[in-house]
């Protein structure tokens, strides 16, 4: 079992490095690394935080934010969201862009694809025959590359797509070797950029977002984070450019500028 200052160790190491919150998550933290901890052969906690300290590969440091984030998506997730996006966000942006034909569309929390490549379908469908013509390109980051691996591969259980359209099942989507797998098809997977990016990095982007989808992520932050991230998030979009967060998720109000259009939809 892990030490009170064993799990102080890794969750102040956690916090400095990435935001995250686990002040109050010992169980958890000790449940998912204990087994890995005793596979790899360390003889504690503090041993393996040494080797992962000493370790400039960086492996052991992924390996950890891989075990303790908890990467759960799935497609259609909070799909009002992906309505509000269809019917109110891009009809605005195509008229707002329609000299530049450049959308700028940011998934910071992507997980394994699901939400970025459902973004890219539904770009498809929206611009139809005029999509050539449109850079839709749409950024897609995490933190734990594991998923990100995932994510890049586009192939997906049968079970999990089932709640997509029909329509999209058949245009995005072909049937994969190796049992009930589905894949992404190649026209699709070229619409999403797939990066490994910490949130608490100073943004690298040379041009403002036109929309920030950041849902099921700041519940790793506590306050002081989560305002400073939601700050960063704003400074980095267009002027009436939306943010969307997780519809279990809330903003301080007091302490954003961001004007609420509707609970977990937010616009600068």
């Amino acid at each position: 079992m892990i030490s009170d200052e064993e799990f102080l160790r890794i969750a102040n190491y956690l916090k400095g490095r990435y935001g995250i919150d686990m002040g109050q998550k010992k169980i958890i933290m000790n449940g998912r690394l204990e087994n890995y901890i005793k596979r790899e052969g360390w003889k504690d906690f503090s041993a393996y935080m040494d080797a992962l300290q000493k370790d400039s590969s960086g492996k052991l440091e992924k390996a950890l934010v891989d075990h303790l984030t908890t990467n759960h998506t799935f497609f259609m997730r909070e799909f009002e969201h992906f309505e509000f996006f269809r019917d109110t966000v891009l009809p605005y942006l195509r008229d707002k862009e329609k000299a530049r034909k450049d959308l700028r569309i940011w998934c910071g929390a992507s997980s394994t694809g699901e939400e970025p490549y459902m973004i890219a379908m539904m770009l498809r469908e929206f611009f139809g025959t005029e999509h050539k013509s449109w850079d839709t390109k749409v950024l897609a980051t995490d933190i734990s590359t594991k998923v990100l691996q995932k994510a890049i591969t586009g192939i997906y259980r049968s079970d999990s797509i089932e709640s997509l359209p029909e329509k999209w099942k058949k245009q995005y989507l072909k049937k994969a070797p190796g049992g009930n797998q589905y894949a992404v098809i190649e026209e699709i997977k070229k619409e999403v950029i797939f990066r490994q990016f910490n949130l608490m990095e100073p943004f690298p982007f040379r041009k403002k977002m036109h929309v920030v989808f950041l849902r099921n992520v700041m519940i790793y932050f506590d306050a002081p984070t989560k305002r400073e991230l939601v700050q960063k998030v704003y400074n980095c979009l267009e002027p009436g450019g939306y943010l969307f967060i997780g519809t279990t998720e809330t903003l301080d109000r007091g302490s954003t500028a961001f004007q609420l259009i509707r609970p977990s939809i937010f616009r600068k």
